[in-house]
């Protein structure tokens, strides 16, 4: 999509400049896109509504086909087009011709605790014993450390590979090496110019990789890794008497890491996503079947399951438990423990959600009380040392998502340190800040991608990180802030929003980050109800349009919040409604159902 210049004032949406979010609204298809439309919905026969979506994503009209029907084969691309992928997967066939013992060392989060199962899973399949290690939050921190690899080699392992960590792990992969572990680091996060010493390190996001994958989320990579290492124990006959590892079996694990680290929904990660979901709506895989039955979903999984229902589970254990619990629970063929981690990932998962409200409500206070002293500043940092290190990384994206500007949230440990996550915004590059900020020697340790980062500083730094992360985002934070536009896809009525309608827009998904659900505004539809239900601060509403019909509708964590507030205040008014719409599937009937984004008042 072409993005409208700041100073290109573009005509407002329904005459909305001020919305309750205070957000100028606009309407995302160009006069060029609209015409594309057309001629998409005439080419290829499309209803003009999921025409309007297509050409909104910047797609032209040779390239529909292959966008609604993206295959794994046409967009795979060869995985040696990758930095030391080639090295990599020849050492690791080495240890699987030689049945050597793995150790997998792995982040916390879901992308990590996929990667761990992914590589798990295919080394099972090869008969191969293998260990992972999920490091403590806490005790341990972020990516490799001495002593854990130590204590991988006394277990037995013959080599270290790290999936979704390691590309700035020096010390750690220097120990390895001279342990005799040959590390491999697969990952995607930012590199820093000195890469650590190793075998290989696979990682689109290197300096000197030319691969065009920065894209990927770690999963991607493995899943790219894993079909080199197939490929190569093929070419050297490991298969003649076995079962080649059911590889496209595993991408439901991709597709839920894909969703759930928020990499764009563009290219191979479509297809990953759209793939991963239908294999993962067989469930097939008992861990996860386990944990789509806990988290109280009956029906297929669609991508926002994986990041509102899936991904926090997982999360969950990382964040306040055992760290492992999330790749225990996807490597798992026992039914019994399968319900059993799934359970106490889900009861980890309410613990978390308590401990977040009321942290959230202290870091909004400072937030606010910071905008009051200094209303144009680029970032909020939050910090206390009251706040559990495993939801700092949610404070941060509450903060973010309320002010819709980059937010860092810290703890503040006993040892004098300060460990902080952040969250960005469209247009800001994170990850970036962060590495200038350890490369400065501001930081002790830090990395990430565009969208989100972990940082380490000594706690009386606090004020210089702050300093240097403000004037380094200060621009294009300005840049975005300028351009702070909800774009609107098109008008609906409550009469035509039918699951028929939402089922034809589900051909242009999967949605999410780079890949925006389509947004649709309900102009003047007046507001029948809008009450708080839940512990979450979500609000229920409902909305009847001109001629009679209804729709139904849910606000998110909007309860005393400015939409919330809007909403509660225009009970038995007309409002301009804008937000997305899902199918709301209970007791044998279909209904769609709107989740509000914004509203304006009509002029």
């Amino acid at each position: 999509m072409t993005e409208s210049s700041p100073l290109s004032l573009p005509k407002p949406f329904l005459g909305v400049t001020q919305s309750a979010l205070g957000r100028l609204w606009v309407e995302r298809c160009s006069a060029s896109q609209s015409a594309i439309a057309l001629a998409i919905a005439q080419t290829h026969g499309v209803p003009d509504i999921l025409a309007r979506v297509i050409a909104g994503r910047g797609v032209g009209i040779h390239e529909t086909e292959g966008f609604l029907n993206p295959r794994l084969r046409d967009l795979l691309p060869d995985p040696h087009v990758l930095t030391d992928m080639e090295a990599a997967a020849s050492r690791l066939a080495d240890s699987v011709m030689r049945s050597e013992k793995v150790a997998i060392f792995g982040d916390y989060d879901v992308d990590g605790a996929c990667s761990s199962a992914l590589l798990g899973e295919y080394l099972r399949g090869c008969g191969i014993s293998f260990a992972i290690h999920i490091p403590d939050r806490i005790t341990e921190g972020y990516g490799p450390n001495v002593d854990a690899i130590r204590a991988l080699k006394e277990q037995g392992a013959d080599i270290l590979v790290t999936v979704d960590c390691g590309t700035a792990s020096i010390e750690p992969l220097a120990e390895a090496k001279r342990l005799g572990l040959d590390p491999i680091v697969l990952d995607h996060h930012q590199a820093p110019v000195q890469l650590p010493e190793a075998l290989a390190i696979v990682n689109p996001n290197r300096q000197d990789d030319l691969s065009g994958l920065g894209h990927l989320c770690a999963a991607g990579v493995v899943f790219l890794f894993l079909v080199a290492l197939n490929r190569v124990l093929r070419q050297r006959g490991f298969f003649q008497n076995r079962h080649e590892p059911d590889l496209m079996g595993s991408l439901d694990l991709v597709a839920l890491a894909t969703v759930a680290d928020v990499v764009p929904l563009i290219g191979l990660n479509r297809a990953f996503v759209r793939q991963g979901l239908a294999i993962m709506r067989a469930r097939h895989r008992i861990g996860l079947a386990a944990l789509l039955d806990t988290a109280g979903l009956a029906g297929a999984p669609e991508a926002w399951h994986l990041g509102y229902l899936v991904g926090p589970r997982i999360n969950a254990g990382g964040r306040i438990g055992d760290a492992a619990l999330g790749a225990r629970l996807l490597l798992t063929e026992d039914p019994v423990q399968a319900g059993q981690i799934a359970g106490e990932l889900d009861r980890l998962n309410r613990e978390r959600q308590a401990i977040e409200v009321v942290a959230v409500q202290e870091a909004e206070a400072q937030a606010m009380l910071a905008l009051e002293r200094a209303p144009d500043q680029p970032v909020l940092v939050t910090a206390s040392a009251e706040w559990h290190p495993g939801v700092v990384g949610l404070i941060s994206a509450r903060t973010k998502e309320r002010f819709r500007r980059p937010a860092f949230a810290f703890t503040l440990n006993p040892d004098g340190t300060a460990t902080g996550s952040g969250r960005s915004v469209p247009g800001v590059d994170l990850g970036a800040a962060v590495r200038a900020a350890v490369e400065a020697g501001i930081a002790i340790k830090g990395g990430g991608h565009t969208m989100a980062a972990g940082v380490t500083i000594k706690a009386t730094d606090l004020d210089h990180f702050v300093a240097f992360v403000k004037d380094k985002l200060n621009e294009p934070v300005s840049i975005t802030r300028l351009n702070d536009q909800f774009a609107i896809d098109a008008t609906l009525t409550a009469a035509g929003a039918q699951p028929t309608l939402v089922t034809a827009l589900e051909r242009a998904g999967p949605f999410g980050s780079g890949q925006p659900e389509p947004v649709f505004v309900f102009p003047q539809h007046r507001v029948v109800e809008a009450r708080e239900v839940g512990s979450g601060g979500h609000m229920r509403v409902k909305l009847r349009g001109g001629d009679g019909s209804f729709i139904g509708g849910i606000a998110f964590r909007a309860a005393g919040q400015p939409l919330g507030n809007a909403l509660s205040g225009a009970i038995g008014s007309p409002l301009h409604v804008a937000g997305t719409l899902s199918i709301d599937r209970w007791g044998g009937q279909e209904k769609a159902e709107l989740r509000i984004m914004d509203v304006a008042r009509p002029e």
